[in-house]
């Protein structure tokens, strides 16, 4: 990936049209396996951002997840992640965006979306915990492929 950037000017829009996500997870016991989703972005008029994700993970049934995000102060964000218990926040931290949330079987997730200078791909890397331990994480990244 090239080089970090500034925050983006206006970051939901980064997820309008079509985004690609892969990356690999590693989870505690168990072999690494590749991640890929392929998001489809729109901005409702009232500013929230309704993204689906068509997730293709190697080794598991093809599913859909989709997220419903909207800005509610400078430089933070909620909603909701159809596998997330609860609320999703996000909030920017320097350059890049941290995502929080809740998961069932007691899981917790952090998130750090850290984009490049193009504002057309970015990194990601993802921690889950369970009881405060970690117990999976990923490295990946994410570009834009259209409006």
């Amino acid at each position: 990936m090239g080089a970090l950037g500034a925050p983006l000017a206006d970051p939901l829009r980064f997820f309008e049209g079509r985004t690609e996500s892969v990356g690999i997870m590693k989870m505690i016991m168990k072999k690494p396996y590749k991640l890929r989703s392929i998001g489809q972005g729109r901005i409702a008029a009232d500013g929230t951002l309704h993204l689906v994700q068509q997730v293709r993970d190697e080794g598991q049934p093809p599913k859909e997840r989709v997220w419903r995000i909207r800005q509610i102060a400078p430089g933070k964000f909620t909603g909701s992640m159809s596998e997330a218990k609860g609320p999703v926040t996000i909030e920017q931290v320097g350059k890049g965006y941290r995502f929080r949330f809740k998961m069932p079987g007691n899981l917790s997730v952090e998130q750090w979306l850290i984009p490049n200078a193009d504002e057309k791909s970015g990194s990601s890397k993802l921690t889950i915990r369970k009881y405060g331990m970690k117990v999976a994480s990923s490295d990946g990244t994410i570009r834009k492929l259209s409006r």
